[in-house]
């Protein structure tokens, strides 16, 4: 019980921080394109330091974090007031004695290579996740098995009930949950992954990264909105500009003469 409130500290501590990615992530749904566009529309942001580590399951920075929001998805997220939300995941079922969920996920869920996420998709992801992060493990502590059931459909089967499985599943805060294709999420816990593949609503552009210069998403075409508004880190990701450029700016009158202007 004190790691589980440890974890529930944790995950407030960096609310305020991923709300206001939150916010960030409202700029894709309130930005409006020209209506004629000449070329693609782009969103420049200086971020608070270098995106030094791609692998959200590796690092604790913020900035990975953020990383991890562009490039994948979650099974579920949570809104500006604290609920969680499905997000990955359509529909989910509890059994009467609390200890078998059900999930099965939306329909058109697409990897950045074209390939379907599956649920075997999401169970090693999972276990990728839970081997790292403190909620992970105390959730993991009560799961008999976590299994897929088809490529659409996974449970979590649990030895007793347990009142934060979807608080775990959706937390916003390092370690995040996020759903990687199972290729990349077989690694060691201990080696950290340089594939950027997701199925979130960027795509990360590894040819055009400048360490310590310049970080390069463009818009995932196929990637499909859920239909509430966004809020926190769930609901719709409305992608509305073509290219998101992340700008390292280390000097502090540099940062200061850029805002000026």
């Amino acid at each position: 019980m004190k790691n589980t409130k440890a974890g529930i500290i944790l995950m407030q501590r960096h609310l305020r921080t991923l709300f206001a990615f939150g916010g960030f992530l409202g700029l894709w749904a309130c930005a409006k394109a020209p209506a004629a566009p000449i070329e693609p529309s782009v969103l420049r942001v200086v971020p608070e330091s270098d995106l030094e580590s791609l692998d959200p399951s590796f690092s604790t920075a913020t900035v990975t974090r953020m990383h991890g929001f562009m490039i994948y998805d979650t099974l579920f997220g949570m809104d500006a007031e604290g609920r969680i939300s499905p997000q990955m995941v359509d529909t989910y079922d509890i059994s009467p004695d609390k200890k078998t969920w059900t999930f099965r996920l939306r329909d058109g869920l697409e990897f950045h290579d074209g390939k379907p996420v599956t649920s075997d998709d999401v169970i090693a992801s999972l276990n990728r996740w839970r081997q790292k992060d403190m909620m992970g493990q105390r959730l993991y502590s009560f799961v008999e098995r976590w299994e897929t059931v088809n490529p659409k459909v996974f449970w979590i089967k649990l030895k007793a009930p347990y009142g934060l499985v979807l608080e775990s599943l959706g937390k916003p805060g390092a370690y995040v949950p996020f759903i990687l294709p199972k290729r990349i999420a077989d690694a060691p816990p201990d080696q950290q992954i340089t594939d950027p593949t997701g199925s979130g609503p960027f795509i990360f552009k590894k040819d055009e990264r400048k360490p310590g210069e310049k970080i390069v998403y463009v818009k995932n075409l196929k990637y499909k909105p859920r239909s509430e508004p966004p809020s926190g880190t769930a609901g719709s990701k409305l992608v509305k500009v073509d290219r998101v450029e992340w700008l390292i700016i280390k000097d502090p009158q540099t940062q200061a003469n850029a805002l000026a202007a």
